[in-house]
């Protein structure tokens, strides 16, 4: 116990005492948490422009317009004699979409023909995709109506067809933020605290004239203690308080919260410790890590599917605590999901901590005095 207090103390020290630990393990969670989820606020788009090519001038394309004309997400902002001239527009930034009425619409339309063509700016994917989903909908809605006119005319059975209602589970206000910010929440606390951890750790063995550290499991057990006494609390404050300032979906399972939230501290603190155990100077941690979070998002699976994912990247992605962290602390803080449906991510991170436990014990096993500084 003095072995495991002592090494607990002596880490708090290390970590207080570096202006870059505290920085990054603490610093940049709180400047992280206030900035980065405000960007994302308003976060469904709106009044995106659009030009119409009208080229049939029929009662039946005004009246298409005017449903267009009251969509959010949209605003019809010029009208082109062609798709050239609209497609010019686009690459100008003028415009974020094209709705195209071919010449006899109305006709084709009502002999069951007829066809529209809307084109969204693929530059902008989210921009596009709004643009492209909200020009459907209406033109949906507005094809159901005529629909229903038309065998009103026809004396035939006035009864719609079937609607589809979409009902979000996750995402419920269908924006980037809430899709992005709970997940890139949890990599950020990851990534600050590979960061910190590095540090403190490449400072170690600089001020040891770059020897390798020798420490046992009793002092390893106490290092991880003061680590995720500084990763875990960060963690929930950023799922938590943060969330709620901000206004982002949370709260779904505390107690899988609870459960999840330590696991990956731990699979984390571990993971640190075994790359820090290679870093012979401070800035290896900043040069080796910085550059690494958009990969590890990635291979996430939060906003790329497995599906789509080549098998050795799913693979490898198993071996990094963010993949089935973020997939836990989603679930759990976003969905509500019970900890039967978040199972197999617990036992992945839990597989991680017994994997780079074991590994964290090698790699700061005692060595011979004449082999201290090889790695």
């Amino acid at each position: 116990m003095k072995a495991f207090v002592a090494e607990l103390l002596a880490t708090w020290r290390d970590v207080f005492g570096d202006s870059y630990a505290v920085v990054t393990m603490i610093g940049a969670i709180v400047l992280y948490s206030l900035f980065y989820p405000a960007a994302y606020r308003h976060e469904v788009a709106s009044n995106l422009p659009v030009v119409v090519v009208d080229e049939d001038h029929s009662a039946l394309g005004r009246d298409l317009l005017r449903r267009v004309e009251t969509l959010r997400v949209v605003r019809v902002s010029g009208f082109a004699v062609s798709m050239e001239e609209a497609r010019r527009g686009v690459e100008r930034g003028e415009y974020e979409g094209i709705l195209a009425i071919p010449a006899g619409f109305e006709r084709d339309s009502r002999t069951g023909g007829g066809h529209l063509v809307i084109l969204g700016n693929g530059a902008f994917l989210g921009r596009a995709s709004s643009v492209l989903a909200g020009l459907g909908d209406a033109i949906g809605g507005w094809a159901v109506d005529f629909a229903v006119d038309q065998a009103k005319v026809r004396g035939a059975p006035t009864r719609p067809p079937f609607r589809v209602v979409q009902r979000p589970l996750f995402n419920t206000r269908e924006g980037y933020g809430s899709g992005v910010v709970p997940g890139v929440a949890e990599l950020i606390v990851h990534q600050t605290l590979l960061i910190g951890i590095g540090v403190v750790l490449g400072g170690r063995r600089q001020r040891n004239a770059g020897s390798r550290l020798s420490l046992s499991a009793t002092r390893l057990t106490g290092m991880l203690a003061a680590f995720a006494a500084i990763g875990l609390p960060g963690l929930l404050y950023f799922t938590g308080l943060t969330f709620w300032v901000q206004d982002y979906p949370r709260g779904g399972n505390l107690s899988g919260l609870l459960v999840g939230g330590p696991l990956f501290i731990a699979a984390t603190g571990l993971f640190a410790m075994f790359l820090g155990s290679f870093f012979a100077t401070r800035e290896r941690a900043f040069q080796y890590v910085t550059a690494s979070s958009l990969l590890l998002f990635f291979l996430a699976n939060l906003s790329w599917p497995a599906t789509s994912t080549p098998l050795p990247l799913l693979l490898v992605a198993k071996l990094l605590p963010t993949t089935a962290g973020i997939t836990a602390m989603v679930k759990f803080n976003q969905m509500g999901a019970s900890l039967q449906e978040a199972a197999p991510q617990l036992l992945n991170l839990f597989l991680l901590v017994v994997l780079y436990g074991l590994l964290v014990l090698w790699r700061f096993r005692r060595v011979p005095r004449s082999a201290r500084g090889a790695d």
